[in-house]
């Protein structure tokens, strides 16, 4: 950590850390029996894990390379995925350090000494322009451009569906293998033919050079343009450049100085944009308890921040809350009917797309909760995954269990999220029951929430949900979101 530090020109948080080393590590009991002091451990020996890819739809299905038991090759077979890669893509902010891109760069070169180029469409997404910088420097692009790779430019991109790619790709279905972080369906291009399989930078270019998904660079040959076989030679990785981080190019426009007071400056948006909206503070809590608030969705299995929110041609909307939100809950299962997408209106009872169901109970003025399966939320960090629930008057989301940040994000839209915990409750919501949330006045960390499923009899069934609000949060929750604290600091309407 101190070298990478001291490597990007921050020398004194460098020496600010080792300087209090020993509290920025565990402690050496906790080390020496884990066991006593984590509900779970687990080991692995990074010795006995062999090269991985996962996919489809999931960064979750694992497998090995080649055609082995529980290989890639032999379940692609089996399922009929195709063998054929149409497209290989490394980078984006995932997977794309300088060590990354020096483990790929290191097959590149070989392979073009071997006489071996790309077989398919090879994608590089730097990280950042600080990679970008270095790495054309040291002459690593030109190492991935020599077997026929092209250089994005270091952004987002296809790692969340800004690609374009030709129609005839996305009307069959087709394999493309990447280094991102996630491999949802429809996330790259916005295509359900699309199976994505994600892995590491270097099994991406030596898959790249194969063409194939069933190929294992540890035991299979290539043939090059001469007909000769040749094997790959295992990457070769460097930690941090030798010369330094070259920073790249500095596009930060400093404002006039008459605009240095930030307090005197007016924002002004075009009411008729579709891609841009002053966002409006969200309604403090009313010092109430949330009571029979119905269940505008109950997601079925995986509900990720992409069926929460899609990526793709929705982020042109991003900074228009009110139209990205026509996207929300779109990907969504629907436990009662196992159809994705749509569910009952609670205010008129028909069946709606999710999207229409939630704007219905935010014109009614009607609060209402969602219910997720375990690990709610799973994906990228999408704050719009919280923010467009919290825009149309989501009160509450409960669920079996939730991922980190999507919990964390929906505590700072002033979004409570609350965790059965008895995981069977989940069982017992009914697409016609509302939920209460009681006890608010006194919501306290550590301290489970009385909470209460009326079914439409009028009959009752009491439950507790767990939470893990923090004092701060706490107070994020009673202002109506993290930022109405910030805007209450820092100078409140014109903060």
């Amino acid at each position: 950590m101190a070298a990478y530090l001291k490597s990007t020109g921050r020398e004194a948080i460098a020496d600010a850390a080792n300087a209090v080393s020993g509290d920025l590590r565990a402690d050496a009991e906790v080390l020496a029996n884990p066991h006593e002091y984590f509900d779970q451990v687990i080991e692995i020996n990074l010795d006995e894990l062999p090269p991985m890819i996962n996919g489809p739809h999931s960064p979750d299905r694992a497998h090995v390379l080649g055609d082995v038991d529980g290989g890639v090759g032999k379940e692609a077979k089996e399922e009929g995925w195709p063998l054929e890669i149409s497209a290989a893509l490394i980078g984006s902010c995932t997977n794309s350090s300088y060590e990354d891109i020096t483990r790929a760069a290191s097959i590149a070169r070989q392979a073009a000494a071997k006489g071996l180029k790309a077989k398919t469409e090879l994608l590089i997404t730097p990280g950042s322009e600080q990679v970008r910088a270095t790495i054309e420097r040291d002459g690593l692009l030109a190492d991935l451009e020599a077997i026929g790779g092209d250089v994005l430019a270091n952004a987002c991109g296809p790692c969340i569906g800004q690609w374009s790619r030709p129609q005839t790709q996305l009307d069959q279905v087709n394999t493309i293998v990447n280094s991102y972080n996630r491999n949802f369906p429809k996330r790259n291009d916005g295509s359900a033919n699309t199976l994505s399989f994600v892995t590491s930078p270097d099994t991406v270019i030596a898959l790249a050079l194969a063409g194939r998904l069933d190929f294992d660079p540890r035991t299979d040959v290539l043939v090059n343009d001469a007909g000769e076989e040749v094997r790959l030679d295992e990457p070769v990785g460097i930690d941090l450049p030798p010369g330094g981080f070259d920073p790249g190019e500095d596009t930060f426009v400093a404002p006039p100085e008459e605009l240095s007071d930030r307090t005197s400056v007016e924002v002004k948006v075009d009411p008729e944009s579709d891609r841009i909206q002053l966002l409006e503070p969200f309604p403090a809590w009313d010092g109430e308890d949330h009571l029979e608030l119905p269940v505008a969705v109950k997601a079925q299995g995986k509900c990720t921040t992409d069926h929460i929110s899609m990526a793709g041609p929705w982020l042109k909307y991003r900074g228009h809350l009110e139209n990205i939100s026509g996207n929300l809950f779109l990907g969504a299962v629907n436990a009662f009917t196992g159809e994705a997408g749509s569910g009952k209106d609670p205010v008129d009872g028909k069946v709606k797309p999710f999207p229409e169901v939630m704007a219905s109970l935010h014109e009614a003025g009607q609060e209402w909760v969602a219910i997720g399966d375990e690990n709610y939320g799973e994906g990228s960090s999408r704050e719009h995954a919280a923010m467009e629930p919290r825009f149309r008057r989501c009160a509450a989301v409960f669920a079996r269990s939730f991922a980190r940040i999507a919990e964390t994000n929906l505590k700072k839209q002033g979004v409570l999220a609350l965790t059965f915990s008895d995981p069977a409750t989940y069982d017992a919501i009914g697409e016609d029951d509302t939920l209460s949330i009681l006890g608010l006045a006194d919501l306290a960390p550590d301290t489970p929430v009385r909470c209460q499923i009326v079914k439409p009899d009028g009959s009752t069934v009491d439950f507790e949900a767990t939470h893990t609000l923090s004092p701060e949060q706490i107070e994020w929750f009673e202002a109506g979101s993290a930022l109405n604290i910030i805007r209450q600091r820092g100078g409140g309407e014109n903060a």
